[in-house]
């Protein structure tokens, strides 16, 4: 019997009259590396809102490594092994690369109430371990504002694997960065998942990063998941070519 990361079984959301989600269904093995595509529209943030518990399902369940962690917080699902990094960088300018994820990580270990000892003295070497990983090891005394974009989104990274993740969901990681930056920060995390047996569930519209880094891909149409399997399977999949009709999928996915 498979034992996955993640478990998706059954999520339905609703807006009003609009289902965002219908009736999703989808496992997550770990070290797997899986994306999730689709059209504007199709119900990706959603769903990825729904797994994280910035949103309550109003039917089905998601469970971490066996465990239901449907509804809870979202600090609580991050405590419990679960990284996110989101398609707008969200770092602190005025602070140092170093601080950013030295905050992180004391987050995470409940130190940021710590009397008497200067927070620039805490998780230091840590900090530094993981922004040598990501490549940032002469960028550390650095404020994030002064960065490139694409260090920026590095930055991130590193305060998502300050938790140490089981589990890392990616909302379209590599969304403004350029085509050499998106290969490298993709071939980064696939080599850090297969080191950690971190699962990644990842969207993206680039079919380039998707069809070049991703063990499986998920295709999600009006809410419905309406194709499972690698390239090869998705690409021949008669409702996807409906779907991103006119959009150039086909060529890309060829190319890949």
């Amino acid at each position: 019997m498979k034992r996955y990361t993640l478990e998706a079984e059954g999520l339905e959301k609703s807006f009003g009259g609009v289902r965002a989600v219908q009736g999703v269904s989808f496992g997550l093995l770990p070290g797997e590396m899986l994306a999730l595509i689709g059209p504007n529209g199709a119900g990706k943030s959603t769903c990825f809102n729904l797994l994280n518990g910035h949103l309550k399902p109003d039917q089905g369940r998601v469970k971490l490594l066996g465990h239901d962690i449907t509804g809870l917080a979202p600090r609580k699902v991050w405590r419990r092994g679960v990284g996110r990094t989101f398609q707008i960088t969200a770092t602190f300018g005025s602070m140092t690369v170093r601080e950013n994820v030295q905050l992180a990580l004391m987050s995470h270990r409940h130190e940021l109430a710590r009397l008497w000892t200067p927070a620039w003295r805490l998780r230091g070497g840590q900090a530094d371990t993981l922004l040598e990983r990501v490549g940032l090891a002469d960028q550390v005394a650095r404020p994030c504002s002064v960065l490139a974009y694409g260090d920026l989104k590095r930055v991130e990274l590193a305060i998502a694997l300050a938790n140490n993740p089981r589990l890392l969901l990616m909302d379209e990681p590599t969304a403004g960065m350029a085509p050499q930056e998106r290969v490298g920060l993709m071939a980064l995390v696939a080599e850090i998942a297969r080191e950690r047996g971190m699962s990644v569930l990842f969207t993206e519209h680039d079919m380039d990063v998707v069809f070049g880094h991703a063990d499986r891909v998920l295709v999600l149409d009006r809410g419905r998941l309406i194709a499972e399997g690698n390239a090869e399977e998705v690409r021949n999949n008669p409702l996807v070519q409906e779907v991103y009709l006119g959009s150039g999928f086909e060529e890309a996915v060829a190319a890949c």
